[in-house]
């Protein structure tokens, strides 16, 4: 292992050192790896049908690449079967991810590279779960999951998992932490579900178009061209999870209603999915209006970034002081995300971390 002391000096602590690398795979089995005693296990899991095979493993096999990467261990595909060689908890870790992926195939949904990497994480929270004598042995993840008319959404985070279960279960949910922990996606597909089954009359998605401030009467257009741009995060997230023409006849029976914070002031919205987005822009008296609304048959998901807030300052975040002041009601439930929870790109959740600690750091120095 070649190490040149000069050039790790030099180099900043975030920038690792090409010189200073791994050893290389392809250690026979029966050997012990360099970082670990434990002994390195083989395994074969076998699947049957090429085809779905093929599409499990990925385009070149990325698929097991990412595998390998997050598990650390070597995956090795011949046909139908793949070869897994690494410590037996990565390769217990391994098999219940490639067999959770695959029955996923089976009911004719698509995989991506970002489910690969959930169900990672969900393998290796359930490892890191205390697991009582009563309860039954672990066989493949149970992930909560969104089916919607396009897609099933399954959670790709212990914390989205949590999210998941939590809006099924409350009346009123907080979803917090960075962007990209699909706290608002996973929301408009919850809505979604439920107007498809039934549970809901209708969706009514609201944004505070803080941003625009006074300024929002010189926007070009009508009332809704000036401030689409404010919703359009909403919009997106609706024609992912159902046909556009059945979008577009929603919007304009008013079965689906997207607008501003503004016009949620004095109705009583039942029977219907409410979402408030960029809730950490709202003034203390607008989000008290906001829940206020909640009425019979509703179910209200409240989501926002503590940390992104846009107020003049010295303004109190309606999203803060609702969080504490709610904290102790029944029937409301918060979650909480974190950087780890960050599934768009992998340097997107490091990026949000690092700004985390650097925040701390100011906050106490």
């Amino acid at each position: 292992m070649n190490q040149s002391t000069n050039s790790s000096q030099s180099l900043p602590g975030f920038i690792t050192d090409p010189t200073n690398k791994k050893s290389e795979k392809g250690t026979t089995a029966g050997n012990k790896s360099e970082s670990s005693d434990q002994e390195l296990v083989r395994i074969a899991v076998v699947f049957d049908d090429n085809k779905r095979a093929s599409t499990l493993f990925g385009q070149y096999d990325e698929h097991l690449a990412i595998i390998e990467r997050d598990l650390h261990l070597d995956a090795v595909a011949r046909g139908n079967e793949v070869n897994l060689r690494g410590s037996a908890v990565a390769t217990d870790q391994a098999r219940r991810v490639l067999d959770v992926l695959y029955a996923r195939l089976e009911g004719g949904e698509e995989i991506s590279a970002g489910d690969v990497e959930g169900a990672i994480r969900q393998a290796i929270a359930s490892d890191a779960q205390m697991t009582l004598p009563t309860m039954e042995k672990k066989g493949k993840l149970a992930m909560a999951a969104i089916s919607t008319a396009k897609r099933t959404i399954h959670a790709r985070t212990p914390t989205q998992d949590a999210y998941i279960r939590a809006m099924d279960r409350a009346e009123m949910i907080f979803g917090t932490g960075p962007a990209g922990t699909g706290k608002t996606y996973l929301a408009v597909a919850y809505a979604a579900s439920l107007l498809e089954r039934g549970a809901v009359d209708r969706i009514i998605l609201s944004r505070p178009a803080v941003e625009a401030g006074e300024r929002l009467g010189f926007l070009p257009g009508d009332m809704k061209e000036k401030v689409d741009p404010y919703l359009r995060p909403l919009y997106d997230a609706l024609y992912d999870m159902m046909p556009g023409d059945k979008v577009e006849r929603a919007l304009t029976s008013g079965i689906i209603e997207i607008a501003p914070l503004a016009f949620m002031r004095g109705r009583t919205l039942a029977h219907a999915a409410i979402i408030l987005d960029e809730a950490q822009n709202t003034t203390s008296m607008q989000m008290k209006m906001f829940l206020t609304r909640l009425g019979e048959g509703s179910k209200m998901i409240i989501t926002g970034d503590p940390s992104q807030i846009d107020l003049p300052s010295g303004q109190i975040s309606g999203l803060v002081e609702a969080l504490r002041i709610l904290k102790p009601v029944e029937g409301i439930v918060s979650v909480g995300f974190t950087a780890a929870d960050v599934v768009r790109h992998k340097l997107v959740g490091r990026i949000v971390e690092a700004y985390d600690t650097h925040s701390r750091g100011h906050a106490h120095p």
